[in-house]
């Protein structure tokens, strides 16, 4: 054999192992893979967006049953040999509500569980003033799949707590029981409304009127003149016994608002139908905000005793009911 030969033949067994090497580490890339998601990785119908009670005494084989039951595992035998590696050989789980934001495979668990990482983080939730139950509900629900609008709604119907959830930002847990989240609001109402309480004491109406009032104003005027000015005016109606006949009212009823309304819904039999029954609702229909608090018992006298918001967005009053007509044909057109 001549040297050049020799030279192909080696370059040809260099070749060939090389090529050896590659299958070999393709089969084992191949072999990891499918190992991989049989074993390792998370589950299909892993609970993302769910919080997982671990709770205290809690058995390394327990937890490891729980999990594969709640798709958050596929092996129980790496889950608990990880555990094992992780916890030094102690094989212990730590107690905790732990957040499953995002799909993790056994490894990511296993070393949460060991130590503790809960990955709880706060949710920030901004309730507006003049939100009522339910659209905090609609909005706590779209933020906590957990959360139980139905158990939130009778906490709040049972409580009478409809008007003393305070509108602010808050920062939430995931997995804060209802009646966690009702109690945060309502301290918070209780501590807000401190700085107006002796105001309250003073103008000579209960707080649950004016409360009830206020959820009203929130829902009529968004300027502080004219929520003053219509908390004038709505006091006044009660006072010669005329019905309020707030559209506002409607939202809490049907959900409607001032440029949906029909003659027939005029006509609902509820005991929040402003235009069929006299003074105020039997609870407030919102959560008011301070601002609309202070103005109802801020009220400005004034000799009008009819309002409207015009297309325009501004506000247009009047003292007698032919001159408001003229206002609905100048300004609702």
């Amino acid at each position: 054999m001549n040297e050049e030969s020799k030279i192909n033949y080696q370059a040809f067994i260099l070749f060939i192992k090389k090529f050896k090497v590659a299958i070999i580490g393709f089969v084992f890339a191949v072999f990891f893979v499918i190992f991989y998601i049989l074993f390792w990785s998370a589950p299909k119908n892993f609970p993302v967006h769910s919080i997982y009670n671990l709770k205290s005494g809690q058995t390394l084989s327990s937890t490891s049953d729980n999990f594969l039951k709640s798709k958050i595992i596929r092996s129980d035998f790496w889950f608990k040999s990880f555990v094992y590696i992780f916890s030094l050989g102690r094989a212990t789980v730590i107690e905790g509500n732990y957040a499953m934001n995002t799909k993790q495979n056994v490894l990511t668990i296993a070393r949460r569980v060991s130590h503790g990482q809960l990955d709880i983080v706060p949710v920030k939730i901004i309730i507006t003033e003049g939100k009522n139950s339910y659209e905090i509900a609609d909005i706590l629900s779209k933020n906590f799949p957990s959360f139980d609008k139905n158990v939130f709604l009778d906490l709040i119907e049972k409580e009478k707590l409809e008007g003393y959830l305070f509108p602010d930002t808050y920062f939430i847990m995931p997995g804060m029981t209802e009646t966690g989240i009702i109690k945060l609001m309502n301290d918070n109402f209780k501590e807000k409304i401190k700085e107006v309480s002796m105001n309250i004491k003073d103008f000579g109406k209960s707080e649950s009127d004016v409360i009830k009032m206020a959820s009203i104003v929130e829902g009529e005027a968004r300027t502080l003149e004219s929520r003053e000015i219509i908390a004038g005016i709505l006091w006044k109606r009660i006072s010669i016994r005329m019905a309020l006949q707030v559209d506002s009212s409607f939202k809490y009823i049907n959900g409607k608002t001032t440029a949906t309304l029909t003659a027939d819904d005029l006509k609902i039999d509820s005991p929040y139908n402003s235009y069929t029954n006299r003074g105020l609702p039997p609870t407030p229909i919102s959560n008011p905000g301070l601002e609309a608090i202070k103005a109802t018992i801020n009220p400005i006298k004034t000799p009008y005793l009819y309002f409207l918001t015009g297309k325009d967005g501004n506000m247009y009053y009047a003292s007698i009911f032919e001159e408001h007509v003229a206002n609905k044909l100048k300004y609702l057109k």
